[in-house]
């Protein structure tokens, strides 16, 4: 059975890491008239039967997961919905793009094969390595599915799923990236605050992931999602996402979802600094899995890199994403601090 039936059948993520299985792309129409399309490995687009009316706006939705090859709850989730819409259970009201982003590393168990794919969504890369070429072929599809549907930029939205390789003092978060465009939209963190997602950190400078790689390019309300730590597939307590996934499903199924700001329900962070590996000397002064958010005393010691120090500078610092072990030149660790946020059509950190 080649990879177009499979996928058909609901076998979306068996379809797609089945590396044995040729490449296929094909269109079907569900009993419903929904027009499915694979447009290849891990890339699958609905388009629903019915045109909306003129007080309704459609988004263009993309939700990927499995960039990181070790998360496996997003990709779990992802072939869940996947399935239901298939089933006639699930009706997209709205164009959505499913993404199973890194089969060859989801296969090995792996983070990435070569270097971390989520630092390659800026440009074209070369072909040097199978990370750069999958994210090459992620940024063309993100890129078409845009392109070809509403012009608005407001109703683009991008939901990048993940899974933390740490402990956290938040089991579940979102980062904002930061572009420039308006991208912070309150319908976005509304949308948070319904999935029952714990906090949301807003980034304040460019970092080439895929969630900003669609927010800068495509204006698109785009977020990076933290759910939960990394298992192995089969072994992750999906009931604890099970806000979540609720949640998403109403996103795909309600033209006109009734999202409303509930003050202090989101805990919301600001970046005040960003730690920069500048030599293979740099390393970090508190434990390797150390939990994200943990805060600090004002004066404490966090690492070093030649004769640099960092200190915690201001009392309520917090590190996330520590990773001594990245590349020079990426970010080793993020410090952030907790921020009352101004409330408009877009989310704004004070």
């Amino acid at each position: 059975m080649g990879m177009l039936q499979r996928v058909k059948e609901g076998k979306f993520l068996e379809a797609t890491l089945d590396m044995a299985l040729p490449e296929e792309q094909g269109h079907w129409l569900t009993e419903s008239g929904m027009e499915c399309e694979l447009l290849g490995r891990g890339l699958l687009s609905f388009s629903p039967a019915f045109s909306s009316s003129q007080d309704e706006q459609p988004k263009d939705i993309v939700l990927s997961s499995g960039v990181h090859g070790d998360e496996t709850s997003p990709i779990e989730l992802l072939q869940r919905l996947v399935e239901q819409i298939l089933s006639g259970e699930i009706k997209p009201a709205h164009r959505l793009l499913v993404i199973i982003g890194h089969p060859e590393a989801i296969n090995r168990h792996r983070r990435f094969v070569d270097e971390n794919m989520n630092r390659l969504f800026k440009a074209e890369n070369p072909a040097t390595n199978p990370d750069c070429i999958r994210a090459n072929t992620l940024q063309s599809a993100v890129k078409s599915f845009f392109q070809q549907g509403e012009k608005h930029q407001q109703s683009r939205w991008h939901l990048d799923l993940h899974c933390a390789i740490r402990d956290s003092e938040h089991y579940t978060f979102a980062v904002s990236p930061f572009s420039s465009h308006q991208t912070r939209q309150r319908d976005l963190f509304a949308f948070l605050q319904r999935s029952d997602i714990e906090a949301a950190l807003l980034s304040n400078s460019p970092s080439p992931t895929f969630s900003w790689y669609s927010a800068e390019f495509f204006g698109a309300q785009a977020l990076t999602l933290e759910l939960g730590k990394v298992a192995p597939f089969g072994q992750n307590d999906l009931q604890r996402l099970s806000s979540f996934y609720q949640a998403i499903v109403d996103l795909v199924t309600h033209l006109s979802p009734n999202y409303q700001w509930q003050q202090d329900k989101l805990t919301v962070y600001k970046v005040t600094r960003t730690l920069i590996k500048q030599s293979e000397h740099f390393m970090l002064n508190f434990p390797d899995d150390q939990a994200n958010f943990t805060m600090y005393p004002q004066g404490t010691l966090l690492g070093r890199d030649r004769d640099l120090e960092y200190y915690v500078l201001e009392e309520g610092e917090a590190v996330v994403f520590p990773n001594a072990n990245v590349a020079i030149g990426q970010r080793a660790c993020l410090l952030v601090q907790q921020a009352k946020v101004l409330v408009g059509e877009q989310i704004v950190a004070q």
